[in-house]
């Protein structure tokens, strides 16, 4: 996959920061912000119309130096021992994690976001991103151990996980139909949104995180 492949230090440089995603810490001082999982309605300039995943119409103003991210599918195969790795899950009865979607960063985001957290896809959902220390594959799904910093999850890879990882974007991909994620749009005081990021799904992906 070599577009994706090539693409990654390009995402790194131009769209993305560390503490943007999965786990930005947050300051008094700053503006509260949304995560906004959608459909593109419409495109009017910097104006983004946005259906959301729960029926509401919404308006996102980007700013000018927009960072547009695609969120391209990748095979089982991709993950590997020591990738870095995002897991959006749902805690299984004995302890592990079921993986609803797996993110693969791209090598220069390694430690983004680092840790076990609660997350918003599903009722009592998680996010963990950690490194990969262990695979063990079977038909029925694969199981991998990952490590973080403060302990380490046993997650259930199922066939039917989607997997994704991070590519250069741009901004002709932000068009009606397209699926995307804003995980931090900033609300102003006068209670409209801002977005410096977007997250596009390629190839009509939904971004599954």
């Amino acid at each position: 996959m070599p577009h994706i492949i090539s693409s990654m230090t390009r995402v790194v440089v131009s769209s993305l920061t560390a503490l943007t995603l999965f786990g930005s810490v947050a300051s008094a001082q700053q503006p509260p912000t949304v995560r906004i999982r959608g459909t593109i309605e419409a495109v009017d300039g910097a104006m983004l119309t946005v259906k959301s995943r729960e029926g509401t119409d919404m308006k996102v103003r980007m700013t000018d130096n927009v960072a547009v991210t695609g969120v391209a599918k990748i095979a089982k195969s991709d993950i590997k021992p020591g990738s870095y790795i995002g897991v959006t899950g749902m805690p299984q009865s004995d302890g592990s994690q079921k993986a609803v979607a797996i993110h693969v960063f791209p090598e220069a985001m390694r430690g983004t976001g680092e840790g076990f957290r609660p997350w918003d896809l599903r009722p009592n959902s998680t996010m963990t991103n950690a490194t990969v220390d262990q695979k063990v594959e079977a038909n029925d799904g694969d199981t991998i151990v990952v490590k973080y910093k403060d302990g380490e999850k046993k997650v259930l890879v199922t066939p039917d996980t989607p997997i994704v990882t991070f590519v250069a974007g741009e901004k002709s991909e932000l068009k009606p139909g397209a699926k995307i994620i804003i995980f931090g749009a900033t609300k102003k005081e006068d209670g409209s949104l801002e977005a410096n990021r977007v997250n596009v799904g390629l190839d009509g992906i939904t971004p599954p995180m």
